[in-house]
């Protein structure tokens, strides 16, 4: 089966590196490559343009597809299923107009002109809402559009803003909350290897954040050290052999060790262990 990847770009890097911390190491992948195999003699790399990718799937040349939503949604394509947020590539699809000028609302905009990368995504805003516009489709430089009377206002893509502000422009409202996502055709959506990859790069995104504790117990303490590790369900205990004391593991969210340990050792906990998870398959 082959996966469709972001060939460069800001989604490339990372999405190359979930696969790699997923164990689909991917082998002789060199630039300018079309395709590379991967450690899995029965899965296949396939780079291509990020809005290209859920074409690809749609249409066979790939299974499944790491991509934004907002390509995926401007493909206009029904053959996708959307089978996991991969949390990275965050972004915002807003509609905004210069900041000094008319343009307040949504409603303002019937019967003018927005330009956009994005159209179908646009037209399709602005449908749900029964306003009637005029779409500008460009293809770079969206902003400026507005300024050189083009557009009256436009739809683009926003992370922190600063782009906007930079030319005058004023968010008038959210059309899309995107970030990348594992996307497969319908009608393999189900396929065992397919959800073999899924459950992959999952098990990466639960084990981020998290740690796994070690500990020696004394056995009559072992209640109040429950009640301590605030974990993933109930701690794992097992017999030491020789020993009066049970060891205790547990994963814990990052953000609570540093506290947790002093509450453990409190409690009679001692030889503390916190290590790293790469995968975590719940």
């Amino acid at each position: 089966m082959r996966i469709a990847v972001p060939n460069k770009g800001r989604l490339h890097d990372p999405a190359i590196d979930l696969l790699d911390r997923a164990g689909l190491h991917v082998v002789d992948g060199a630039d300018r490559k079309l395709y590379a195999q991967t450690v899995d003699p029965d899965v296949t790399v396939l780079y291509a343009r990020a809005a290209d990718i859920p074409e690809y799937v749609a249409d066979g040349a790939a299974d499944v597809g790491i991509t934004g939503l907002d390509q995926a949604r401007e493909s206009d394509t029904d053959e996708l299923v959307d089978l996991l947020d991969l949390e990275f590539g965050s972004c915002r699809l807003v509609l905004a107009a210069p900041e000094d000028g008319d343009i307040e609302a949504v409603a303002d905009l019937d019967g003018g002109t927005v330009a956009t990368e994005f159209p179908n995504v646009t037209r399709e805003f602005f449908a749900e809402r029964d306003i009637e516009v005029d779409i500008a489709e460009v293809s770079g430089a969206t902003e400026l559009t507005p300024h050189v009377d083009i557009a009256d206002a436009i739809v683009d893509i926003t992370s922190t803003g600063t782009t906007l502000r930079m030319n005058r422009l004023a968010e008038i409202a959210d059309v899309l909350e995107s970030s990348v996502r594992l996307f497969a055709r319908d009608d393999v959506a189900d396929d065992e290897k397919v959800q073999q990859i899924r459950m992959a790069l999952e098990s990466v995104l639960s084990a981020e954040g998290k740690r796994y504790l070690m500990m020696n117990v004394p056995e009559d303490r072992l209640e109040e050290v429950k009640d301590v590790l605030p974990g993933m369900g109930g701690p794992t205990v097992m017999d030491i052999a020789g020993k009066e004391d049970v060891a205790v593991h547990a994963v814990v969210d990052e953000r609570a060790v540093f506290e947790t340990i002093n509450a453990l050792k409190e409690v009679g906990a001692s030889d503390v262990l916190v290590t790293e998870i790469e995968r975590l398959v719940e």
